[in-house]
């Protein structure tokens, strides 16, 4: 009995580890005018046990915190997956050159902090790394610090107690970085008065930029479209688009693609934000005729979602299922994780996407029987691609990336690659025909699970040697950490906001992505809602965590040359 509550063996490091998570899950209902630190309460009370003498095996507790990170970033790539691409397109590039800004502006504080105050760089290298919770930048600097000291005598004599201190100097920082951006981030939301509800209308309302669905009326007034078909009049422009309905002499004509338009017919057309214009010239004149009006036109017209759950429909064409031809109903949007999308012909489906589809409810009934619409169908995880994912993205993180210029190899660590594999698996595994889906509850309970392992195997092990490092002159490193942190995320948000006109949520999620940042995501997400956050994050994370894999090794060259 002694051992199981002050042993290491696997039994009490299983117990501690849960009891840890339990604890810290439970403080973090304890909200203060309304916000709460969430499961970053884990961290603390994993560093408050270990110090006082409660500690799990280290091998173990190594290996449950990688597996645990993996667990949450790779969740959180399947998730954002299907619209990563997207996102990026329509304002990816403006956050990852913010986030490489933020990484570069700690690195110059790192500097400059060293030269102040004389503090060894291979020290600060430590706290730098802390400061933006960067565990895969502490292990490369370790690496290259041991690697390229390897065989001199000058530097064995220290080497050790330097590259311990490497260590101390990241467990004495890290709290402070988690503390850090979660500060930044709530004085960010008083000082610019944010109102939440109000950001997230507004992205929904642009959702999710250029390919997003519009839902437009117009009057056929175009004679070069007089007397065609729909099929004739798709084929004439690049621009695709869908016309759901067409009224006409005082009735709704549900369309095919045989349908011959005719002049002052009205329709009601779908398509993306960046081809309003081009399909604008193509009928003629829009005129204004919201949804709600062709809905009172013919009340036997109905709209509603049906839910592919057939696994043998993942990788096919929309065009390929014959739904328009076979039911003679229209496909308005897709919806997949989240996004809409244009119903376009040769757009891929997957198991999981929601069809909007209109048209009347008999006909509707038997597209939500040829897809599947079954909740059973969606609960059934399909573990194969998760397993397969995880492990061809430890081994994508684990490739060396050789730059010119700089002795050691790069890599993107066990955190980097399996989020850019389950990025790449979300988008492109239905062209594949990968079933990658999982219900929202499912991904979230991996994501969780996967936090709080992490949050807890950190704490463990950091809180050892966490008082002791203060009281050794450590204290100073906390004031390092901060500033580390501080300085550059209040920067960038300041500069995110009033210069970039960043949304709220975009800057949660751009200042947790830059700092490589889990438990401010899981903080941001438990505090202020949406998953807004984990697009952006994602966004960011794969470059943001190469830089600070990369300047970590190069700042360690820099102290030893």
């Amino acid at each position: 009995m002694h051992d199981l509550f002050f042993g290491q063996g696997t039994g009490h490091s299983i117990m501690l580890l849960a009891f840890v998570i339990a604890v810290g899950l439970l403080l973090g209902k304890i909200k203060v005018k309304g916000v709460s630190l969430g499961s970053t309460w884990i961290l603390f009370v994993g560093i408050f046990m270990s110090h006082f003498g409660f500690r799990a095996d280290a091998s173990l507790l190594h290996f449950l915190k990688e597996f645990g990170l993996i667990l949450f970033v790779f969740s959180i790539g399947l998730q954002v997956g299907p619209g990563f691409f997207h996102s990026f397109k329509s304002g990816g590039l403006k956050l990852n050159m913010l986030a490489v800004a933020l990484v570069l502006t700690g690195v110059l504080t790192t500097y400059v902090i060293h030269l102040v105050t004389g503090e060894n760089l291979v020290t600060m290298t430590g706290v730098m790394s802390g400061a933006v919770t960067n565990t895969p930048g502490l292990g490369a600097a370790q690496q290259t610090y041991l690697d390229a000291t390897a065989g001199s005598f000058v530097h064995e004599i220290n080497s050790s107690e330097i590259a311990s201190s490497l260590a101390s100097g990241y467990a004495v920082a890290y709290p402070v970085g988690v503390l850090g951006v979660i500060l930044v981030l709530m004085l960010t939301k008083a000082i610019f008065r944010i109102d939440l509800k109000k950001e997230a209308e507004i992205l929904d309302s642009k959702e999710v930029g250029m390919d997003s669905p519009q839902r437009l009326s117009f009057c056929v007034k175009n004679p070069a479209v007089f007397g065609k078909t729909i099929l004739e009049v798709s084929k004439s422009i690049e621009n695709k688009f869908i016309i759901s309905r067409v009224y006409r002499d005082g009735t709704v004509i549900m369309p095919v693609a045989s349908t011959v338009l005719e002049e002052n017919d009205d329709v009601l057309v779908v398509t993306a934000q960046n081809s309003i214009e081009a399909v604008t010239v193509l009928f003629g004149e829009m005129i204004d005729m919201p949804k709600e009006a062709w809905d009172k036109i013919d009340a036997s017209m109905s709209v509603r979602k049906v839910t592919i759950t057939r696994t043998s429909m993942t990788g096919k064409k929309l065009k390929e299922l014959k739904i328009r031809t076979n039911y003679g109903v229209n496909i308005t949007r897709v919806s997949r994780g989240g996004i809409d999308l244009v119903a376009n012909p040769d757009l891929i489906v997957q198991m999981g996407d929601a069809l909007v589809v209109v048209g009347h409810d008999s006909d509707i009934n038997k597209v939500a029987k040829f897809v599947g619409n079954s909740r059973t169908g969606l609960n059934h995880p399909n573990l194969i691609p998760i397993f397969f994912g995880i492990a061809l993205g430890v081994l994508f993180g684990s490739l060396p990336i050789m730059i010119p210029g700089i002795p050691q190899a790069i890599k993107f660590g066990l955190a980097g690659g399996p989020l850019i594999i389950a990025i790449l698996l979300g988008y492109f595994g239905p062209m594949l025909k990968i079933t990658t889906y999982t219900t929202m509850s499912a991904n979230l309970m991996l994501r969780e699970i996967g936090i709080s392992i992490f949050l807890a195997a950190v704490g463990l092990g950091a809180g050892e040697t966490f008082v002791e490092s203060i009281t050794n002159g450590g204290y100073w490193w906390i004031l390092y950490g901060a500033l580390i942190t501080l300085v550059p995320t209040a920067l960038v948000a300041i500069l995110g906001r009033l210069v970039f006109k960043l949304n709220f949520y975009q800057i949660c999620g751009l200042l947790s992505g830059s700092c490589t940042n889990p438990p401010v995501l899981a903080f941001a997400q438990n505090a202020y809602g949406t998953d807004y956050t984990s697009v952006s994050y994602a966004t960011v994370y794969p470059l943001a965590m190469f830089m600070r894999v990369l300047v970590a090794q190069i700042l360690i060259l820099i102290a030893i040359a």
